[in-house]
């Protein structure tokens, strides 16, 4: 036992310290002290503790089924980023609802980076004007990170439509108004919206055909069911080199490094048209900055590699990385455009 001005021994015999009344006194002051600071700064020693970013697998949810650009977007970025942290980063396929279960799925996931969407233009720039209701909010519960890439959509005929340019078709249309089948993706894809701007801008009437999905509208073209599509480029390519479909302009401002032959809608004399799809990395609102920060440096390093630019140009698409900011400007800016031409058409969902 302890006593007083004598020495303590532990058990085997070797001695652990001296007490004495003054020592106590100064011991059991130091003791609260001690206790006095900690409890004023709870969180100080989790914080030193807290492992930097990324310390464990991170999880990148794509809402499109393996194979599409979205999901060859998404995997290129996740070997970079896996490279570069030594982390593993999974790829998490929840396609459906138009993109939007994936993109819920992040919306509500834990706001710590380690839920990252690999987002396309319909599920935060499309939807919501479509729907009366959604689960999540694009604007809200989303926190933008950075534009990956962007894809022109490409205007093909079928041959047997007597066409080589944008404004021979034009004056076919106004010459047989309302007789022209277009197809689209389904309502309110991108290729439906493309084709309600060209109606609106240049003054004609042509013929909506939805399907479900692109590839079925692309057979029925290549089947001259219907005669001109908006289709993506990738898809769409092969066959106008094989002569079956007759590229005739882009949908982008500017023309793609793909197809540089191929002039755009709006050099075509359809002023101002300009109509991406795009994909863009997003997380959770609330995901601290600092971690926002760290996925849009690797990520922009990564979109900028050669061999990333050169896998992604087979699929017609051009990285385009921009700060946090630039990329949530970018949103709202394209949130304005699409509202507008889904109001003016009149469109809605399937």
């Amino acid at each position: 036992m302890c006593r007083r001005g004598v020495d303590y021994y532990t058990y085997d015999g070797a001695p652990a310290v001296t007490f004495t009344p003054e020592s106590d006194m100064k011991r059991a002051a130091a003791s609260i002290a001690a206790v006095l600071v900690a409890a004023a700064a709870p969180g100080a020693a989790a914080q030193t503790a807290a492992p930097a970013y990324p310390a464990k697998a991170i999880r990148i949810v794509t809402p499109y089924a393996p194979g599409g650009t979205a999901d060859i977007l998404a995997r290129t970025v996740a070997q970079k980023l896996s490279e570069a942290w030594s982390q593993q980063v999974v790829i998490d396929n929840r396609p459906g609802a138009s993109g939007m279960i994936g993109a819920d799925i992040v919306a509500k996931a834990a706001p710590d980076g380690y839920t990252v969407l690999m987002a396309y233009t319909a599920e935060i720039a499309i939807t919501q004007s479509l729907f009366k209701s959604m689960t999540y909010d694009p604007v809200k519960d989303l926190a933008p990170v950075t534009l990956a890439a962007i894809t022109p959509m490409i205007f093909v005929v079928h041959p047997s439509l007597p066409v080589r340019n944008v404004q021979e078709l034009l004056t076919l249309a106004r010459t047989r108004p309302g007789q022209l089948p277009y197809a689209s993706a389904g309502n309110g894809s991108p290729a439906h919206l493309a084709f309600e701007l060209l109606q609106r801008s240049a003054k004609i009437t042509i013929i909506h055909v939805p399907y479900k999905g692109a590839a079925p509208a692309l057979t029925d073209l290549l089947g001259g069911h219907v005669v001109m599509f908006f289709s993506g480029m990738p898809p769409a390519m092969p066959h106008v080199k094989a002569g079956k479909l007759r590229a005739i302009a882009v949908s982008t401002a500017r023309r793609s490094p793909a197809a540089s032959e191929v002039p755009t809608v709006a050099e075509s004399g359809v002023r101002d048209f300009d109509i991406s799809t795009w994909f863009g990395v997003l997380v959770p609102a609330a995901t601290p900055k600092e971690v926002i920060g760290k996925l849009n440096a690797e990520i922009a390093r990564a979109l900028t590699l050669p061999e990333v630019k050169e896998r992604l140009a087979r699929e017609g698409a051009e990285t385009a990385p921009n700060s946090p900011d630039q990329f949530g400007k970018f949103i709202q800016s394209e949130i304005a455009k699409f509202s507008r031409i889904i109001k003016e058409s009149g469109a809605r969902a399937d």
